[in-house]
């Protein structure tokens, strides 16, 4: 298991009493802050509000545990996980075993789909509590959750069982929402598969080595050679899903939100396992791709070749943070440094945008201090 993190912040010459003390100064922001959107709910319960569309979310509810694991905050762990276990979990229909991806801030079901990012990051944190605070009973025997949650993602319309699986099971490329048949960059999540090759059931565990490799190289073939730009969706061969969707008119072959978080994943897979399949050189492209843009805090939406399609970022904060994050995976020359310190010395962001944002900024703090860790 791994013992040593890199202190990036620490590298370019930040003292640690600045930076351990800049991450208590985001944790209390984050939960308690006047511009914190994790609400407790009665004596056991709490949920992560996205603020811009005003519903709890499986991405968010997730995150926040991942957070709280790594901070060892057991309290707000728990009451996050049975927010979510006990509102947004389905017990019947194709997506029984799944998570309903949004929920109102009352509990009720906004839709009846899943989305496998939150999945993931729900079993992983999950794993990680199992080690760091011991398994309880019910709800909180968290490494049997966790087998649960993952069981069903994998086996999910074998056996007379309804719905679909949220893994390609051919090509080992986790999907866009079960049953679909592209994906999305940023959900390709290889640390956190060789992981789940080691604590899943015994019958999963082959399948999840496996991803984890299909995931590294996919990641490669994803990410823009010139920019380390990733579409939002992508086809199962890396190149960008452009054709149309039934369901909306708006184009996600382009580096836009969802986009943000792929070379972030890069750089913690990097620091975890240290292995590269072609996927480390989108950090040190993208590091330069938008370096002038950060220099001018104007950031946009942007083709992945580079071209600016037009109106600016929704979330400018994420971009900057996620590319900092990338740091973990490339050379720390002066670029890499600049972008680590522009970052440190970025606030946390306020108004009704600020929940995607401050996430990630979350996560790239801990990952860029030593603190995002397996457990």
């Amino acid at each position: 298991m791994k013992t040593n993190y890199r202190n990036v912040f620490a590298e370019i010459g930040i003292p640690e009493e600045k930076i351990n003390k800049r991450l208590e100064e985001i944790k209390e922001q984050f939960f308690h802050g006047e511009d914190s959107f994790y609400h407790e709910v009665g004596d056991d319960m709490g949920y992560l509000e996205d603020t811009g569309n005003f519903d709890a979310r499986t991405e968010g509810m997730s995150y926040g545990m991942m957070i709280c694991v790594q901070l060892g905050m057991k309290e707000e762990f728990d009451r996050i996980w049975k927010w979510a276990r006990t509102y947004m979990y389905m017990t019947e229909g194709e997506n029984e075993g799944y998570f309903a991806w949004s929920c109102g801030t009352d509990g009720k079901k906004n839709a009846y789909g899943a989305a496998p990012d939150g999945e993931e990051f729900f079993a992983m944190a999950l794993f990680f509590a199992s080690h760091r605070f011991g398994d309880g009973e019910g709800i909180f025997n968290y490494s049997e959750q966790a087998r649960t949650i993952l069981r069903a993602c994998l086996h999910k319309g074998e056996n007379g069982r309804q719905g679909s699986p949220m893994w390609n099971k051919e090509n080992h490329q986790i999907l866009f929402v079960p049953g679909i048949d592209f994906t999305d960059p940023s959900y390709h999540l290889p640390h956190f598969y060789e992981l789940y090759a080691q604590w899943a059931d015994e019958e999963d565990r082959e399948f999840f080595k496996e991803a984890a490799k299909a995931s590294r190289l996919y990641l490669a073939k994803a990410c823009h050679p010139k920019t380390g730009f990733s579409p939002e969706y992508g086809e199962f061969d890396g190149t960008p899903m452009s054709r149309p969707l039934p369901w909306t008119d708006i184009r996600f072959d382009r580096f836009f939100s969802d986009s943000y978080r792929t070379v972030a994943n890069i750089g913690l897979d990097y620091e975890w396992y240290g292995i590269d399949e072609g996927q480390k050189k989108a950090a040190a492209a993208i590091q330069r791709a938008l370096l002038e843009d950060m220099r001018n805090d104007s950031y946009h939406i942007y083709e992945v070749d580079g071209r600016v399609e037009g109106e600016k970022a929704l979330h400018p904060f994420a971009i900057t943070a996620t590319v900092a994050q990338s740091v973990l995976a490339s050379d720390l020359d002066d670029i890499a440094k600049e972008w680590v310190q522009k970052f440190f010395d970025m606030p946390l962001r306020t108004g009704e945008r600020r929940y995607y944002d401050n996430c990630l900024y979350f996560f790239a703090f801990l990952a860029l201090s030593g603190n995002y860790r397996i457990y």
